[in-house]
């Protein structure tokens, strides 16, 4: 997200998320941290999203670059725009560093949709590849495009708009979340609910908390106790639970009485609750805490990766970033493992 009261929140990606509270949005990364919006029970959970639910446009501007496609013909035209600082303004560089888009804005964020989201004069806007202003900057803060929809806070409340800057859905709500599963979770007088993309509400505010959906299925805090939902607002899956996150390769990590496990789609509780902690799972392994150490399960529990970390992020890409006796991700000391817990350590 980009915030008129955020002059510039870029910071480094941060473990393609590590934490269900920032599922959507991180302030440090170019969105706004998700707990900042609900105080969700659930927000200790370390949970990997898909990108299509997260859309993780946290990445550090001079670590990684977006590619943008245009089409001509037959031929395919790939020019990429990377986020540029030159003094304290942000415009956007190919991968040359040659300027695309001048360094004339507060702060940006990444391009989505064709789109980027832009803060300048203290208001947001968005604007085309070209760097052509197509959305006026009037909001006080913007996120970015999914499905050609935008949530946008005007006035005090959000609401989403259109690529063609029609605010289809009003600004009505005290917080939104992104689309997912065609639902978005929206907050109102203190309670959560799900709206469709045409702004009809199918699931009443009712829940203290909510997550996405996601396959069919979202967690929802009701009473202290977290519980799933289908997109028909039916509890399928009771709420038992002292905390819960998404579906993931069809698995949810839930908290019961102190320990972590995972339930299956039918509410099965297909690993038992006897972690201390956990994530979920990420190219089919997960990190879980076992008597003050972290190792790595399959998705039939078995554990594959032995609990000697002192901590263990999800993986990405064959890679996970792991602490082991002081080395660690800080001060330049990185640490990884791959799947067969082979260790790879920086001088």
């Amino acid at each position: 997200m980009i915030s008129a009261a955020m002059p510039q929140r870029y910071g480094a990606l941060t473990a393609l998320v590590t934490g269900f509270q920032s599922t959507i949005r991180s302030r440090n990364g170019g969105q706004e941290m998700d707990t900042n919006k609900q105080d969700r029970k659930y927000s200790s959970l370390k949970v990997i999203l898909p990108i299509v639910i997260v859309l993780v446009l946290l990445f550090s501007s001079f670590a990684v670059y977006q590619v943008i496609r245009t089409r001509a013909g037959k031929d395919e035209k790939v020019v990429a725009l990377i986020p540029y600082r030159k003094g304290d303004k942000w415009g956007f560089c190919n991968r040359d560093r040659k300027m695309v888009i001048p360094t004339v804005y507060d702060s940006v964020d990444l391009f989505s949709e064709g789109l980027a989201p832009v803060h300048l004069n203290s208001k947001c806007g968005y604007i085309d590849t070209k760097g052509t202003m197509v959305i006026p900057a009037v909001y006080d803060s913007v996120d970015p495009f999914i499905k050609g929809l935008a949530s946008v806070h005007l006035n005090g409340k959000w609401g989403y708009i259109d690529t063609k800057g029609t605010m289809v859905i009003p600004a009505a709500y005290d917080n939104v979340l992104l689309f997912s599963d065609g639902l978005a979770s929206v907050h109102l007088n203190g309670k959560w609910g799900y709206i469709d993309t045409k702004g009809k509400m199918v699931i009443p505010t009712v829940y203290d908390s909510v997550g996405p959906f996601i396959d069919g299925l979202a967690p929802v805090h009701l009473n202290s106790k977290c519980g799933f939902v289908d997109t028909k607002g039916t509890m399928v899956i009771p709420a038992v639970y002292d905390d819960g996150g998404p579906f993931i390769d069809g698995l949810a990590l839930v908290v019961l009485d102190g320990k972590w496990g995972f339930v299956d789609t039918k509410g099965t509780m297909v690993i038992p609750a006897v972690y201390d902690d956990g994530s979920s799972f990420s190219e089919g392994l997960a990190p879980v805490r076992l008597n003050g150490k972290w190792g790595y399960i399959d998705t039939k529990g078995t554990m594959v990766i032995p609990a000697v970390y002192d901590w263990a992020n999800p993986f990405s890409e064959g890679l996970a970033q792991v602490q082991l006796n002081g080395k660690q991700g800080l001060n330049g000391k990185w640490g990884y493992i791959d799947t067969k817990d082979t260790r790879y350590w920086e001088d």
